[in-house]
């Protein structure tokens, strides 16, 4: 569970006080699937508001929250949304593809010898050259420093300890970790979608 300050330390929560002059590229909607939870946490599933509206107006969507901006034409005044919920709901797969951008979110963004977050690459556990494979099992996050002080040997050879072992991330493992990175605003409208199951304080 992400108690409250969590998110307090991590994201500006953006007030809808100024939705009636916000500007139209900065009204995003969340996109939730039809069980009502985010699509993707990190990153977080947003649509541009002509996309959102569009949806709407094709059924594919239903309206959660909204901005208090308004879009009008000849025939309408509308609300810009900003949450919406998908009618039909997308199965996750179990796990998520084998990409760079996942494994540094399996990784937390950090160096899997030092913990630092700079210059990021990936590193073969066992070289290659020792029949090491590319794979989530023998890949881990690595700064460009250790990734070059370690060369082709193992972390024994050269005395360089892995914080974790890598493995093989299920899609819910990564829906989970990417709740620790929200962006740096959140409009306040998504912020029930986004931790409703933040343990709740006395």
């Amino acid at each position: 569970m992400f108690k409250a300050e969590l998110i307090e330390s991590k994201a500006r929560l953006r007030s809808a006080a100024d939705d009636p002059t916000r500007n139209l590229s900065a009204c995003p909607a969340l996109v939730l699937n039809a069980d009502y939870t985010p699509l993707s946490y990190y990153p977080l599933s947003l649509w541009p508001w002509q996309t959102a509206i569009k949806a709407v107006f094709l059924d594919r969507v239903t309206i959660v929250e909204s901005y208090e901006r308004e879009v009008h034409s000849p025939n309408l005044d509308m609300a810009v949304p900003s949450v919406i919920a998908l009618k039909q709901y997308v199965k996750h797969s179990e796990f998520p593809a084998f990409t760079r951008f996942n494994l540094f979110l399996r990784d937390r963004f950090q160096c899997q010898y030092c913990g630092s977050p700079d210059t990021l690459t990936f590193d073969h556990v066992t070289p290659r050259r020792l029949g090491g494979k590319t794979t989530w099992e023998n890949i881990a996050t690595a700064c460009a420093p250790c990734n070059m002080k370690k060369g082709g040997r193992t972390p024994k050879q050269a005395h360089m300890t892995l914080q974790s072992a890598p493995i093989r991330p299920t899609s819910w493992q990564l829906q989970q970790y990417g709740k620790s990175f929200p962006p740096n605003h959140l409009h306040e409208t998504w912020r029930d979608w986004l931790y409703w199951d933040i343990e709740l304080e006395a």
